[in-house]
């Protein structure tokens, strides 16, 4: 005990010792905290963030914050793709920007057919495109993130209606009559054109905020891996996911939005078409005696101010080795047109675990999509600038105003109905009350889709170099619409109609592919793939109208049913596929690539055929000659050759006679003893696939370690064995057209891009990218009609059967053909003055002639953007040049003669008045074929960040953006019609695209 005692004040001593050694040790360990963000106060998600001689490390969270622990005085190092490595010293807390690295930026990983690549590794023409979460404008589907961004791909809205989808076209359309839209693929998932009821376009189902990137594969090099159907370009869309090592992170993003109408046509206001009716007719006749009182503008009673809203709730991070991401979505938008609106529901579910010490991994993805879609009745557009303005909206004092629930109408003797007691009806010849073709109609679609996809990708243990992988693919959609005309609505005739339509369609798709990566040694690199994919299409449609129309007097009673027009659909193609890509690099600046794709087709007798290409490229600065010139960050050459093939929207079984069970009263073809079968469908038993032959030069280049850069391209595509929709020959048995094989096509053209980074300071911010593209589009070849143009597209307004457009060798696919107008010395068109073109002293059709085109030879594309600290500013423009639209609005009222007819007045635009014509005999002249060249402003934005708002305690608080957008600010140009950018080129009754103000909220907690 007493030494016990006495070796205490030694112990205690030595247990001081260590406590002091043991705070001082611990004193040296910190929590650091950071933020890590971009030089234009971005912050970056995902950036790795290590301390130096320490195992492990971090990624920063979605506000680009993180947290580790370190030694006083260590060192910490953030990496990210794309920028160069930052390295700081530790402290509790940090702000770490990174600035953007060019050699970095060129080693960013870009989507391709099956697989991935270096973006400084590309062979092919492809470019990568990520949303612009700052001057996106109003988005509702995806194709609007795409518009005026990426040179060589022209998208044309298909007017502004809700949910309305677009036409893209990819270095011109390589078609007539077959499908000119690019292939879409949605995480691996090759996505089928053909829609369904209220989901007409096959990309609204894809909520606009899940999308990470865009990759566009634009010549054939780069295309040929997926063969059949890459004639026409392609488009991979990729999703987001969650990462690695993330904690739990929420955002929201929400917009509402206030659209009015842009601009209207220029027409006589109720007073002036008094006069203007009064002064031709004269005070007593019919004409002005059936004048109204009012001063309605039918444009602006059918137009409202439109309010939507949208709003994206995401969930993402890791459970251990569990990425994923979770996210719900709502959209409603609400028409300009009244009675037209679009409402969305989207979930989408991605996990993407690393199995087996990360040599399997798993992406998997679901989304799913419910909307409804009410459809106005478009007519009214059409009807708004025909209906006499001096006429009141409703009518209630008519003996027979119940008939036409209270709305003025124009009547007609109803007596050839043959019933006493309904002696008048609506003139079917005249236009409808704009606002009554719109109450008194109900139409509304409801439809579904599910896309999912199951990526499994294997590195074989002990053999690393190879990956096997798999995906699965299912794309499945429904819509169902219902339609009711009243018997008092204008389009009802007499007693009304009802009808519904639905169609479901799958698409199931299996891939798998083999791929090997060697490197032999410094020099040599090998990477060699190759795959089988099979895909299944089905498709069945059912549609059933009824209408209730009398006839006869004895028959007649209101809700007798008098036309019953059923119509069941159902069809399948199958598409099976041998794929394979070889690259071989040497001395990492040599790069070769070939790919072949042997597809089999159930649409063609003939099954099989290949579709091989080659590409080279060059990384001239990699050279010893240019390696040091410092000023020059990137120079690169490609060249490229390739087939690709197209299939889409032809006839399933096109190659063999098909007869169709006759359901209705007429055509009976006897065969049957109950004479039941239908007429043979028209076949085609040598069909063959149409054939794009592409060569394309590129030039990458960069300067001023990538603060400019941009490429240069020129391409040249040939098309043959073009599939158009023809007549079955004379004297067969056939009932219908038939697809055939018919010719040859060629685009040409040159597509520029430059990405200019024109200021980067600690404060300032200021980017510029532009793109411009030139096309040629022209036919080589028409089988059997090489000497006589072939009319195409509807017939315009202005004449039954009347079309302005056709094909000839040596013309654009959009050339318009008409008559050559003759002038007097005023400059004004003389009526029935057409150019005799052949001069043998008779205007007929030989006098016909093609002029100018409707796809514009020139696109181009300029955005910028210029941040403050955490305010930011930009703003887009869109120009097409060389672009013409034929004005059927005009050409169609272009007669005079016709403003007082069968009981009824018509409007007139004031463009016609002084025109004067008094008959529809030449409105195929070039006189109404008008110049659409046009600049657009689409977004002006105006955006605040703000971060680690509302911080209590351990909680970091928000971090967001709001912003307000203007979109389609203005538009500049010749054209005096309502809007210059018509697909077609034929301008009638276009759904106004809006002026839109949004107003959103960006938030991360």
């Amino acid at each position: 005990m007493k030494q016990l005692i006495n070796a205490m004040p030694q112990r205690i001593a030595m247990l001081l010792c260590a406590l002091i050694l043991s705070v001082g040790a611990f004193a040296q360990q910190i929590v650091v905290k950071g933020h890590v963000k971009d030089d234009t106060g971005e912050p970056i998600t995902g950036a790795t963030v290590r301390v130096v001689g320490q195992e492990g490390g971090v990624v920063t969270d979605i506000d680009g914050n993180f947290s580790i622990s370190a030694n006083t005085g260590a060192e910490i190092t953030v990496s990210y793709i794309g920028y160069a490595d930052t390295k700081a010293p530790a402290s509790a807390n940090m702000v770490i920007v990174m600035k953007d690295d060019a050699a970095k930026s060129l080693n960013e990983v870009v989507v391709i057919g099956y697989g991935v690549v270096k973006k400084s590794d590309l062979t092919g023409s492809v470019s990568a495109l990520k949303p612009d979460s700052k001057n996106k404008g109003l988005v509702v589907n995806p194709q609007d993130m795409l518009s005026g961004k990426v040179a060589g791909v022209n998208i044309t809205t298909d007017g502004g209606a809700p949910g309305a989808g677009s036409t893209i076209r990819i270095r011109g359309g390589s078609s007539l009559n077959a499908s000119n839209n690019p292939l879409i693929v949605i995480d691996g998932v090759a996505m089928d054109h053909n829609g369904v009821q209220g989901l007409s376009n096959p990309l609204s189902m894809i909520n606009p905020q899940d999308i990470e990137s865009f990759n566009v594969l634009k010549d054939a090099s780069a295309a040929a891996i997926y063969g059949s159907r890459g004639s026409n370009g392609v488009i991979i869309i990729t999703t987001k996911k969650g990462r690695k090592g993330m904690a739990p992170q929420i955002s929201y993003n929400g917009s509402v939005t206030a659209s009015v109408k842009s601009g209207s046509l220029k027409l006589m206001n109720g007073d002036e078409y008094r006069e203007f009716i009064t002064n031709k007719y004269g005070a007593g006749s019919d004409a002005a005696k059936a004048l109204g009182t009012a001063n309605t503008d039918w444009q602006n009673e059918i137009y409202r101010t439109a309010l939507s809203h949208d709003h994206n709730v995401a969930v993402q991070g890791a459970f251990k080795n569990l990425p994923y991401r979770v996210s719900v979505g709502y959209t409603g938008q609400q028409g300009i047109l009244k009675t037209s609106d679009f409402k969305r529901v989207t979930a989408a579910v991605n996990l993407n675990p690393s199995l087996l010490n990360d040599h399997l991994t798993l992406n998997l993805n679901a989304k799913g999509m419910f909307a409804e879609t009410n459809y106005p009745n478009y007519a009214a557009i059409g009807d708004a600038f025909r209906f006499d303005p001096t006429q009141s909206i409703y009518d209630k004092t008519s003996a027979d105003a119940n008939n036409f629930a209270g709305y003025f109408q124009w009547r007609s003797n109803g007596a050839f109905l043959k019933d006493p007691n309904y002696p008048f009806s609506h003139n079917n010849k005249a236009p409808a009350n704009p606002v009554a073709a719109l109450d008194l109609y109900y139409e509304r679609a409801y439809s579904r889709s599910f896309v999912g996809s199951a990526d499994i990708d294997y590195k074989v243990h002990g053999f690393e170099d190879l990956r096997l992988h798999l995906t699965l693919g299912a794309d499945i959609s429904e819509g169902t619409q219902n339609k009711r005309v009243p018997a008092t609505a204008p389009a009802a005739f007499y007693y009304g109609s009802y009808g519904a339509a639905n169609k479901l369609k799958r698409n199931l798709s299996l891939s798998m592919y083999a791929q090997y990566f060697k490197d032999f040694n410094e020099k040599h690199h090998f990477d060699v793939m190759g795959g089988y994919e099979w895909q299944h299409y089905w498709r069945d449609e059912n549609k059933d109208y009824r209408g209730f129309y009398p006839i006869t007097n004895t028959t007649a009673k209101r809700g007798m049913e008098t036309e019953h027009e059923p119509f069941h659909s159902r069809t399948e193609n199958y598409l099976v596929s041998f794929f394979g890509r070889a690259n071989y690099t040497f001395l990492n600046r040599y790069f070769l690539t070939a790919t072949v794709r042997d597809d089999g087709s159930s649409r063609f007798k003939k099954h099989w055929a290949w579709f091989p290409s080659f590409a080279f490229a060059w990384k001239a600065k990699e050279e010893n000659f240019l390696k040091d010139v410092n000023a020059l960050s990137d120079l690169k050459l490609r060249l490229g050759w390739g087939k690709t093939g197209q299939q889409d929207e032809i006839g399933d079984y096109n190659y063999f006679a098909i007869y169709n069970i006759n359901t209705g009263t007429q055509s009976f073809y006897p065969i049957l003893e109950n004479g039941r079968l239908n007429m043979p469908q028209a076949y085609d038993p040598l069909l063959m696939w149409e054939t794009t032959t592409t060569f394309n030069v590129g030039i990458d280049w960069g300067v001023l370690n990538q603060r400019l850069s941009g490429s240069i391209d020129w391409y040249y595509r040939n098309t043959t064995d073009l599939i158009n929709n023809a007549d079955a020959a004379a004297g067969t048995n056939f009932k219908n057209r038939v697809d055939t094989n018919i010719g040859s096509l060629r685009n040409t053209g040159v597509e520029a891009t430059l990405s200019w980074k024109a200021i980067q300071s600690k404060d300032w911010y200021w980017t510029i990218d532009y793109n411009v593209t030139y096309n040629q589009n022209r036919i080589t070849d028409l089988v059997g009609a090489n000497s006589k143009p072939i009319e195409t597209g509807n017939s315009v307004h202005s004449g039954t059967g009347t079309k302005v457009k056709a094909y000839a060798v040596g013309q654009s696919a959009s050339a318009f053909y008409v008559y050559q107008q003759a002038y007097d010395a005023n400059g004004k068109a003389i009526e029935g003055a057409i150019v005799d073109r052949n001069e043998d002293g008779i205007i007929n059709n030989d006098d016909r002639y093609f002029y100018k085109q409707s796809a514009a030879p020139v696109t181009m594309g300029l955005a910028s953007r210029l941040e403050y600290k955490k305010w930011d500013f930009g703003i887009s423009f869109r120009a097409n040049i060389g672009n013409y639209v034929y004005n059927d609005v005009e050409a169609s009222r272009s007669n005079m003669n016709e403003l007082w007819n069968s009981g009824y007045l018509e409007q007139r635009p004031k463009s016609t008045i002084d025109l004067n014509w008094q008959t529809s005999k030449w409105v195929q002249s070039d006189y109404f074929v008008r110049n659409a060249s046009f600049l657009k402003c689409d977004n002006i934005t105006l955006g605040y960040s703000f971060e680690r708002v509302l911080k209590t305690g351990s909680w970091h608080g928000l971090s967001g953006r709001l912003y307000a957008t203007a979109s389609n600010v203005f538009t500049i140009s010749k054209y005096k019609g309502l809007d210059p950018e018509v697909f077609n080129g034929i301008d009638y009754d276009l759904y106004p695209r809006p002026t839109s103000f949004i107003l959103g909220l960006s938030l991360n907690f």
